[in-house]
């Protein structure tokens, strides 16, 4: 039976994966919602209004915005279907992708609504990588056999003139 911790990370790696494939359709195609699209349309444009920068080095709110869905949705099927260290390559990549999301929606002073599912996306995502991250050791740290607990020394021996010597 698979532990606790594998589970976990299964769990969130698919969910996450599937969310950011339909986010990143969303932003290619208006064949899932043509409202989604439309908006997804209009907020990338004010986003590039917002960093003249982008402008300068070439970057339209098109490129933008089919870029950023490319990323999306490549990550997201990294995340679902290929196993391996790869999955926390696309993580990575999908929580730097959240947190210029969210440097975007900051900068042209979206209200809380607009951007909280980036927020929790990018706790879900920190929280991922985390998991996967963590070494077996940490989870089932090995506690000492009562035969060697009395090989170990003791964190307290007694010291001349029954005092307590802390070491």
């Amino acid at each position: 039976m698979a532990s606790p911790r594998t589970v976990t990370i299964v769990a969130l790696s698919v969910a996450l994966g599937l969310f950011f494939v339909f986010m990143g359709t969303i932003k290619l195609t208006p064949r899932l919602s043509k409202d989604a699209y439309s908006e997804m349309k209009r907020a990338y444009k004010s986003y590039v209004r917002a960093l003249p920068l982008l402008k300068k080095m070439g970057i339209n709110s098109i490129l933008l915005r089919k870029s950023i869905g490319t990323l999306e949705v490549a990550c997201g099927i990294i995340m679902t279907l290929v196993p391996g260290r790869l999955k926390d390559v696309a993580n990575f990549c999908l929580l730097f992708l959240v947190l210029a999301v969210l440097f975007f929606h900051q900068l042209v002073g979206d209200p809380l609504k607009r951007y909280a599912h980036a927020l929790v996306f990018g706790i879900l995502l920190t929280c991922r990588l985390l998991i996967a991250r963590k070494p077996e050791d940490w989870s089932s740290e090995k506690k000492p056999s009562p035969r060697n607990a009395e090989e170990q020394p003791s964190l307290y021996e007694k010291a001349p003139q029954g005092k307590v010597k802390v070491s």
